[in-house]
């Protein structure tokens, strides 16, 4: 019987599979697919359960003291540039997991709940499943790389669910809005990790703080150089945990669906900013050595 690290990777594709599944044959059988709420919702919340169990199963192993493990794939004809996919399952890893599949399952059910008798149900329910497993995506990455795509699956799935009841009066500036400052840290996110990879060749977590920490001790970064990558870096999780100066869009969630709302300002998605901010943690430590002041320095590292 395989280990329940060994079967980590199905955690986001049991989410995303039902979502995939239920998409296809709404936009197949739309109307047919719109009175079948209550076995759609069955199957969705089935599918974040089977993946709730396998991340209690994780956390578990984790705790009972086994090895972190990471399964890690070259991407077909770039081994030359150290670009990796994979999965890795850790402590804090699991521990997200765990938060991530409760809280998606907990969300569901308010919502069927709150959604029950409205206009599409069923495409709700489908971007909650798609959510859902690009947080735990997220938090299985292993690298800066694959987090980023997993990234902008959060921010696209985040998107829709703020933006569902488009049609509503001026719900469609308000959704331009979010996702004009969410791209913001995008873009930042993505500058720093390129910015990164151009220092250290590698977008690994564990690699990347040791690589920069060596390249600003011999100088072949200034300190300048390096406060800009950091603050690229975090302008991602700055703008899902709707910090200054990417928080003027945390009223108008507000007006979006409730169990979308409180998806976002409660749970799941700042605390996705948090694990990201701990995740980076090697590097924003070595990115310390480049702050001011050697008190200010030790409060970062």
């Amino acid at each position: 019987m395989p280990l329940p690290s060994e079967l980590a990777w199905l955690i986001p594709v049991l989410p995303l599979a039902g979502a995939c599944f239920v998409g296809f044959l709404l936009i197949s059988f739309k109307l047919t697919m719109n009175r079948l709420s209550k076995p759609v919702s069955f199957l969705l919340v089935s599918c974040v359960g089977a993946a709730a169990v396998l991340s209690y199963a994780l956390l578990a192993e984790q705790r009972a003291g086994t090895v972190a493990s990471k399964v890690i794939f070259d991407l077909p004809g770039l081994t030359d540039l150290n670009l990796q996919i994979g999965f890795v399952v850790d402590g804090i890893g699991t521990e997200m997991l765990a938060l991530i599949s409760t809280a998606g399952i907990l969300l569901m059910l308010s919502a069927h709940i709150y959604m029950v008798g409205k206009k599409n149900y069923v495409s709700f329910f489908t971007y909650l499943g798609f959510f859902t497993s690009a947080l735990l995506g997220l938090a299985l990455s292993p690298n800066l790389l694959e987090m980023f795509f997993f990234w902008l699956l959060v921010g696209i799935s985040s998107y829709l669910l703020v933006g569902f009841w488009y049609d509503t009066n001026g719900s469609s500036k308000t959704t331009q809005k979010i996702f004009l400052v969410d791209r913001v840290g995008d873009v930042g996110f993505l500058l720093g990790s390129l910015g990164l990879f151009w220092v250290t060749r590698s977008f690994g977590f564990d690699e990347s703080g040791p690589l920069l920490e060596e390249a600003i001790i011999s100088g072949k970064l200034s300190n300048p150089t390096t406060l800009l990558l950091c603050f690229l870096i975090i302008m991602g999780p700055i703008a899902k945990l709707i910090e200054f100066p990417l928080y003027i869009w945390r009223p108008d969630v507000l007006k979006t669906p409730v169990p979308a709302s409180a998806l976002i300002h409660a749970t799941t998605l700042v605390a996705a900013g948090v694990f990201v901010v701990a995740r980076l943690e090697p590097v924003l430590a070595a990115g310390a050595r480049a702050l001011p002041g050697k008190v200010l320095a030790n409060l970062f590292a």
